[in-house]
């Protein structure tokens, strides 16, 4: 059984930019205590989660990881360890939980190399570094499947860099190769595979379109979309991989008469309509990141 968070729940603060800042924290503390751990069933009908760069800018905080990297830490979708109550649950391994924040890591920090629970899509918007052995700046598109060591990621001196970071599942955080315990419980994952992919930085959009990354068997995917002002686009069919993020990295575009600008997200369940949008007076450019149908191994 596949299990979700239902969108009716998150509806209210997602959808509108209008929710006061200071309102958001505590509403994902309320929907995770009405919600968790009770599982919830494809029967609940599906609703696209939208996240205003406007909205999420209320949530900015400082954050740091357990190996010393600080950062300014904003949530878009969801929740992680920063906001949690104290005694919440976390969400099943193997349900299907949107959570997006950004991360502007400081200039000339370095986060060590380390590991998830759940697969990840990191988008570059600002700043620039390296990730491994990958140059990163705006914009690129990094992917990495759940238990897939990657990274160190360096920050520049001067500018630092910043990133969003992107799942359909919760992960309860970074769990560092420098630490020999992480290490050894990595080996022990049955059928574990190491799966990273990376586009970027990319250049001037060459067609409407662009496919970035995959298709791969398994529906990985991302893409590039540009349109001029007052034109549509309308994105693939999201049942074919395991949910899809949204993400403007230029203009702004138009969703059901709110407009969204530079740095907003969505979230597209697999049983919801393919995302559909419309350009501002400035036209946009937006990237599409589809994960993987698989069953994550934990």
């Amino acid at each position: 059984m596949r299990l979700r968070i239902p969108p009716r729940a998150l509806r209210g603060q997602y959808r509108s930019s209008r929710l006061a800042g200071r309102n958001h924290t505590a509403l994902i503390r309320m929907i995770l205590v009405a919600y968790w751990p009770e599982p919830v069933t494809n029967e609940e009908p599906a609703m696209t989660l939208i996240a205003s760069a406007e909205t999420a800018r209320a949530n900015r905080r400082r954050g740091s990881a357990a190996d010393g990297v600080t950062f300014w830490h904003t949530l878009y979708l969801g929740t992680t360890r920063y906001n949690m109550a104290p005694g919440t649950p976390d969400p099943a391994p193997d349900a299907l939980f949107p959570m997006a924040f950004l991360v502007e890591q400081d200039p000339g920090s370095t986060a060590n190399a380390h590991y998830h629970m759940q697969d990840q899509f990191q988008l570059v918007v600002g700043g620039y570094g390296t990730l491994g052995l990958h140059e990163v700046r705006p914009t690129t598109v990094h992917f990495t499947g759940a238990h897939t060591a990657y990274g160190p990621i360096k920050a520049s001196a001067d500018e630092g860099v910043w990133y969003f970071t992107l799942r359909n599942g919760f992960d309860p955080g970074a769990r560092f190769m420098t630490m020999p315990e992480n290490r050894a419980a990595l080996r022990t994952v049955p059928g574990r595979l190491h799966r990273e992919s990376v586009a970027g930085p990319l250049t001037y959009p060459t067609a409407p379109a662009e496919t970035l990354l995959g298709p791969d068997p398994d529906g990985m995917t991302a893409w590039r979309y540009s349109a001029g002002p007052g034109e549509t686009i309308t994105g693939p069919d999201p049942a074919k991989g395991r949910g899809q993020y949204w993400v403007v990295t230029n203009g702004s575009m138009v969703r059901d008469g709110e407009i969204l600008s530079k740095l907003s997200c969505a979230f597209v369940f697999p049983d919801d309509a393919p995302f559909h949008a419309v350009a501002d007076s400035n036209g946009m450019e937006v990237i599409a990141m589809q994960f993987p149908l698989h069953n994550i191994l934990h």
